[in-house]
């Protein structure tokens, strides 16, 4: 285990991987939805905030929601409604079908997927980008010509190649869903991110670029599919003098009081990508010598939005280390490290990072599920890990890779003494 350094002090205030940052206007419109008393699911910060996310992505309809993961959930409904028709009463709209899914992403990319009654079938990472692999998913629709859905995450904020992506979903016939939680405001080819599938999200959850402590938004350019999402939001009721439900609803509307933290925030998006971004640059400037790179954000055709600076430690700079389900080893030797030795030593001066996204193909709840690699089946190389070498590249990552502290309000000196720490860790 990691042996505490004295010789680095310790914050007296803890450095959040990243934690909200508020500037002033937020609580204004708090303020002012308590004082007219729109205190519920309707009110003008909830028009507003769907009028500012249209202007900032590009698209044509946004609506406000309880949480990313809702608008991810009713874009997964309208998906499976589109290409498999209206289910059966008690089914989803997915039941049955394959889906194909990006593999290294929180779980809230996926588990709509099994709300509708899908089987997510995961697809594996590319280096270039941490994201979906082009290939790999070529391969997908090769052994799996039937599925036609695909969730796409833009992880840690660098989108993925959504040119060769949507590429291949268009010779398919199949539909493209962004999970753009992680990248709001990040570009590919000049477009916002969040603006390529025909059902799209961003979250406003409380570590995003842009937060409301909660929240998300369902985006489209069909109006049709938008009236949809609004109406299922607020338990799907009819147009009646009385509460009439001709089909389900669920209760996904974001409340005026949440709309006023997000109507507040974004006018705030490029200067905290701009912060952002000066954190990555110091981190990737003070790691210059060691054997480590940092997630991929110079792309030629990508302007990241920097949500989150990682580390991945260079396989010969590896020392041993062993993860079980909710446990972890490893073994100190000289000149090198891992990221549980790593996340201990930032950890021992009050800085807080995490581990890279844990692979769902990994994950016990979807360890049976299929898993996609670019020449085959992903699970007949998967029980290498068993033996200690990643046979795929999200595996890989997970392995050698973490988060560092990236909290826009770190100080320049506070990050310092963070790369201090973390370059001790190779002595």
């Amino acid at each position: 285990m990691f042996k505490e350094n004295n010789k680095f002090q310790k914050f007296e205030s803890k450095v959040w991987l990243s934690s909200p940052t508020m500037h002033g206007p937020e609580i204004k419109y708090v303020k002012e939805a308590y004082e007219t008393n729109w205190m519920s699911t309707v009110g003008k910060n909830i028009n507003e905030v769907e009028r500012m996310v249209c202007e900032t992505i590009g698209c044509k309809y946004a609506v406000a929601l309880s949480a990313g993961t809702a608008s991810l959930h009713l874009a997964m409904k309208l998906a499976g409604m589109e290409a498999y028709g209206m289910p059966k009463v008690g089914h989803g709209a997915l039941e049955g079908k394959k889906v194909f899914c990006s593999d290294m992403t929180f779980d809230a990319t996926v588990n709509p997927v099994v709300y509708e009654g899908g089987e997510p079938v995961f697809i594996d990472t590319e280096y270039d980008t941490w994201n979906m692999d082009p290939a790999a998913l070529e391969k997908a629709f090769e052994i799996y010509p039937d599925t036609k859905v695909v969730v796409i995450a833009h992880l840690y904020g660098t989108p993925g190649k959504v040119d060769e992506l949507n590429a291949i979903i268009k010779k398919h016939n199949a539909i493209l869903v962004e999970d753009a939680a992680e990248s709001m405001g990040a570009t590919y080819k000049g477009i916002q991110t969040g603006a390529f599938g025909k059902y799209n999200t961003i979250s406003f959850n409380g570590n995003k670029i842009i937060t409301g402590s909660a929240g998300g938004c369902f985006l489209t350019d069909d109006e049709e599919s938008a009236n949809k999402v609004r109406k299922w939001s607020t338990q799907a009721r009819e147009n009646a003098a009385w509460y009439q439900h001709e089909e389900l609803g669920y209760n996904y509307r974001m409340s005026n009081v949440i709309a006023g933290v997000v109507r507040g925030q974004l006018p705030y998006l490029n200067e905290h990508i701009a912060q952002k971004k000066a954190i990555y640059e110091r981190y990737k400037e003070g790691f210059k010598g060691l054997p480590v790179s940092m997630n991929p954000m110079d792309l030629e055709n990508s302007e990241p939005n920097y949500w989150l600076s990682c580390l991945i430690i260079d396989k010969d700079a590896m020392c041993k280390q062993v993860r079980g389900e909710q446990d972890v080893c490893y073994v100190k030797e000289p000149g090198k490290t891992c990221p549980t030795e790593i996340l201990e030593a930032i950890s021992s001066i009050n800085a807080e990072g995490r581990p890279i996204w844990k692979p769902m193909h990994m994950q016990p709840i979807y360890r049976l599920n299929p898993f996609v690699v670019r020449d085959g089946n992903g699970r007949a190389r998967s029980n290498a890990y068993i033996a200690g070498e990643a046979a795929d590249a999200g595996m890989d990552i997970f392995t050698r890779g973490l988060c560092l502290p990236s909290d826009n309000k770190m100080t320049v000196e506070q990050q310092d003494r963070i790369i201090e720490v973390i370059r001790a860790c190779f002595e």
